[in-house]
């Protein structure tokens, strides 16, 4: 197979025909093999009689569906997982990625990317305060914490070189760094600007919540690309640090007592100066306790965050 398009969906009943009648043509024009994997995330709308009957006229159309509604990030690793193209490429279900920008993705793949992200310039120019210059703030707060600069990790229009699309492993929200997790694969990561499109029906499945999960799971994707098989170097520096400055302080309070005859027994800072050391001590318990779990997880099966009910 030469292309495999994923489109995780949710409850997209409205959107499905259109998108696929956009993939078909598109498609067509590349020419070669390909399939349009649609991976049904639990839809509730009436979303997969839609599926039924664009697989029924199609044979190049795959359908996934999940046992219950498991997320984007699930629906999208499933999708990877299961697609057999040399290249793959992703995008969202309602319609606002353009299928028209997938030959120019893929021929920027060709010139040495191992994954190339879609940048929406045009989103949001009519809300510049409230939505674009937040967006810009966290797109840039990602960059620098992971590594990986990129003007809109958000966007799920991507083209995946097809081993490392099969590869990688996606849980709670991480479905918005891809490009850093790969990066941390050693994959080569581009950028191109892509066309934005208002959905064409249905609502947005955002909302206030996902900001929370995003800092969150970005905390997590920084962690695990820099020090998951490490932890002892972040828990056990900061028990160090914490544990030095309590046991300094000990001393100093004890010297306080022996020899300046001071009392200690109405003073907080005595506490707080054990309370240094110990949680110093677990801290660095905790480091050593991260690295037995972390050669656990490097080294065990990993637990699919999917099941599919039906495929066909």
């Amino acid at each position: 197979m030469d292309v495999s398009i994923v489109v995780p969906l949710y409850n997209e009943r409205d959107n499905l025909a259109p998108l696929h009648r956009e993939l078909d043509q598109v498609m067509r024009k590349i020419g070669g093999s390909w399939e349009i994997l649609f991976v049904d995330d639990g839809s509730s709308d009436g979303s997969l009689e839609v599926l039924r009957g664009i697989r029924a006229a199609d044979d190049h159309v795959r359908v996934l569906r999940l046992a219950r509604n498991s997320g984007q990030t699930a629906a999208l690793t499933c999708g990877l997982h299961r697609a057999s193209g040399e290249t793959v490429v992703a995008l969202d279900g309602d319609g606002e990625n353009d299928p028209a920008d997938i030959p120019r993705l893929i021929e920027k793949l060709g010139q040495g990317f191992d994954l190339v992200s879609g940048w929406r310039t045009g989103r949001w120019q009519d809300s510049r305060l409230t939505r674009r210059l937040p967006s810009i703030a966290a797109n840039a707060l990602i960059s620098r914490m992971t590594g990986v600069t990129l003007h809109d990790y958000g966007c799920t229009l991507k083209a995946y070189r097809g081993d490392l699309a099969r590869r990688l492993m996606l849980y709670g929200e991480m479905h918005r760094f891809v490009p850093a997790i790969a990066a941390e694969q050693g994959a080569r990561i581009g950028e191109l600007e892509v066309n934005f499109r208002p959905r064409r029906s249905g609502a947005s499945k955002y909302g206030p919540g996902r900001i929370v999960r995003t800092i969150l799971d970005l905390l997590t994707v920084r962690f695990l690309s820099g020090y998951s098989t490490r932890p002892i170097q972040v828990f056990g520096l900061i028990g160090l640090l914490m544990g030095t400055l309590g046991a300094t302080w000990t001393a100093i309070l004890v010297f306080e007592k022996v020899v300046l005859g001071e009392h200690l027994a109405d003073r907080p800072a005595l506490w707080l100066a054990v309370l240094l050391v110990v949680v110093g001590v677990q801290l660095v318990s905790l480091g050593l306790l991260g690295e037995m779990l972390a050669r656990t997880y490097h080294e065990s099966q990993g637990k699919p965050i999917y099941v599919i009910k039906e495929e066909f």
